[in-house]
């Protein structure tokens, strides 16, 4: 008999008429390329592919309620108040449900942010934008069309709705503090302020039945921006038994403070798994209602032992599903070690507006791509970076013989460096996941091997795919033999002294800057831009810029290095700052030079990676995915 590593991650659970076949959610990621009342056939596909994987609950995001009374925000969003909708969406909840997951439609109501411009209470949103107070009636008929929503999803297919009652939403408007200042019995105390998320909860229940079930998401605590997780658990005390599962977040969306909002989806540099204790604290705080929670979780291992403990009855699962969305089913089949693992590197928000992105799942967005057939070939890939490790996993899946050699003594690339950051962690897990799926794969891997044309033809390949990576650039300054490359300092981060100077605020430089001022260095950051180098991941920039600002460290944006001594450097204004240590961060020079020397080695020669074009992850990711699937 085969037993299951997560007993209890896999054990089902029947709530009102539906019965969840194990304890993974995949929380609410919307579809952005929204048409006439549909969208693409890619969405199905995109939906569809996260029940493939296994999860147990698929949640179709951004549904507006009320659309017609101006609750809509606009943008890419399903109108569950438009008729029109129900062809697309009957297909859409029943590409999730046929294939074993239960669907749920988010309900969502933008308030204080919508088009109407109603909230609880009038108050000031942004300089010249102001929200009103909704009345009595208003409010009644706000809670009566998120019951005709619900009725409307079910009418389309769907298994339950999910209301979401956090970040900023509707419902939280109301649990708020900071927006609402009502006096009625809409305000006021605890009480007040959660009766009109519970009345949504037991009008739609009232609508659709007690056995169709209810989820609401909640922001446990809106940290400094509201209120915190006492009235937070006050609140989830308040929705027990109206709502069939709580399902616990953190943060507000609103444009209350700087990054805040980030904290909803937090980046590389906020703690792993954090919303996991308040869960745990409201499940010991309800009897009726049960507990799912959200928390940026990737590792099965976690999972178990949060659902073992008894902290929470699901775990919701967001970007690990669009970096892997096989990720309940590999779990499953006890073998973590295939899991991709979400690196909270924000890629998927950067790229939002342009259809979900990861940076290493390249299959996200795309879920509609297929490769044409082909015959195997002998495969030589020169480079064991990311790009060429990328190219080679993809190639042996498609059946083709791969040799990868690389030049130094580790697979990795120039991140390799970052290993003991312990911000890039999940960089490093990452890099350990490649080289697990080379060996599985049988990938002929040799290291210590620095080819030449003549070595590489006497390979006899049919494609030679040149991954050979970039070169850090040196700063024409003067001095600059006084100074160290940032690579240098990330592999050995005792090279920095007490005082360091760090040339070049992109993102290799400016995360140098976190890192050691975490280990107790003092930090110039001199950039000659007028901010961050966001390079392709503004999001992870701005959260990047957060962190700057939480320990310190002022960058001295518009500004340039002219001249490096052993006791410090020059800027450009005339300013002296003296340094024990100088680092430069000025970026890549790609090795163009030597990938085209390759170019006649055999029958099919192709570029890849930096050596191509310097780029990110997800630039070198996308790249070796797709021409190693089309080889």
């Amino acid at each position: 008999m085969n037993a299951l590593k997560y007993p209890r991650l896999f054990t089902p659970v029947k709530v009102g008429n539906v019965v969840f076949r194990n304890r993974i959610f995949a929380s609410a990621t919307g579809y952005v390329e929204i048409g006439e009342k549909s969208l693409p056939d890619s969405a199905l596909s995109y939906y569809a592919r996260k029940a493939t994987g296994g999860a147990a609950q698929v949640v179709v995001g951004e549904c507006q309620v009320d659309n017609p009374n101006g609750g809509g925000r606009g943008g890419a969003c399903i109108d569950l108040s438009d008729f029109g909708w129900m062809q697309f969406l009957s297909k859409l909840s029943e590409s999730i449900s046929r294939r074993g997951a239960v669907s749920s439609a988010e309900l969502s109501h933008a308030g204080r942010y919508s088009a109407s411009g109603l909230g609880p209470s009038d108050g000031e949103i942004a300089p010249g934008r102001l929200c009103r107070a909704m009345s009595e009636e208003q409010i009644l008929s706000t809670i009566k069309a998120y019951a005709a929503a619900a009725n409307f999803a079910k009418m389309c297919g769907f298994q339950m709705v999910t209301i979401h009652g956090g970040h900023g939403w509707l419902p939280q408007q109301f649990f708020s503090p900071a927006t609402n200042t009502r006096t009625d019995k809409w305000g006021g105390g605890a009480e007040n302020r959660a009766r009109f998320a519970v009345s949504v909860c037991d009008a739609i229940h009232e609508v659709c039945g007690r056995d169709f079930p209810v989820e609401i998401r909640i922001s446990a605590t809106e940290l400094e921006d509201g209120y915190d997780f006492a009235e937070g658990l006050e609140y989830a005390r308040r929705l027990d038994g109206h709502a069939d599962i709580i399902h616990v977040s953190l943060g507000v969306h609103g444009i209350m403070t700087d990054d805040h909002w980030l904290e909803m989806s937090p980046s590389m540099f906020r703690p792993e798994n954090r919303n996991v204790e308040y869960a745990a604290e409201i499940k010991r705080n309800v009897t009726s209602s049960l507990v799912s929670v959200v928390a940026s979780i990737s590792d099965p291992d976690v999972m178990e032992d949060i659902i073992a403990s008894g902290k929470a009855d699901f775990v919701a699962l967001a970007r690990q599903l669009l970096c892997d969305p096989d990720t309940p089913n590999k779990a499953r089949e006890g073998r973590p070690e295939d899991i991709r693992r979400c690196l909270r590197c924000m890629s998927c928000w950067s790229n939002l507006m342009r259809g979900f992105r990861c940076a290493i799942n390249p299959e996200t967005g795309r879920e509609d791509e297929t490769a044409p057939p082909c015959p195997p070939k002998k495969t030589l890939v020169v480079g064991g970076g990311i790009a060429g490790m990328n190219a080679a996993v993809t190639a042996a899946e498609r059946g083709h013989a791969v040799v990868l050699c690389e030049r130094s003594s580790a697979l990795g690339g120039g991140i390799r460096c970052e290993e003991n950051v312990p911000f890039k962690r999940r960089v490093a897990g990452y890099i350990k996941y490649l080289e697990h799926r080379l060996g599985a794969l049988g990938v002929d891997v040799r290291l210590n091997t620095e080819l030449t044309p003549a070595a590489a033809r006497s390979l006899n390949a049919d494609v030679i795919i040149a991954a050979v990576g970039s070169s850090p650039l040196v700063p024409g300054i003067e001095g600059v033999e006084h100074a160290l490359g940032a690579n240098d300092v990330y592999r050995d981060p005792e090279l920095a002294e007490t005082r360091v100077v760090i040339i070049g605020a992109g993102l290799v430089g400016a995360e140098l800057a976190v890192y050691l001022k975490t280990l107790e260095r003092d930090i110039e950051l001199i950039e000659q831009a007028p901010s961050l180098g966001a390079e392709g991941n503004g999001t992870h920039a701005m959260a990047l810029s957060g962190e700057l600002r939480r320990l310190g460290i002022a960058p001295r944006f518009n500004n340039r290095v002219t001249k490096i001594t052993p006791d410090g450097v020059t800027l450009a204004d005339g300013t002296e700052l003296a340094a024990d240590t100088v680092v430069f961060a000025t970026g890549q020079t790609a090795r163009t030079g030597l990938a085209l020397s390759f170019h006649d080695c055999a029958p099919q020669w192709h570029m890849i990676g930096d050596c191509s074009g310097v780029g990110n992850i997800m630039s070198a990711t996308v790249r070796a995915w797709t021409l190693a699937r089309e080889l």
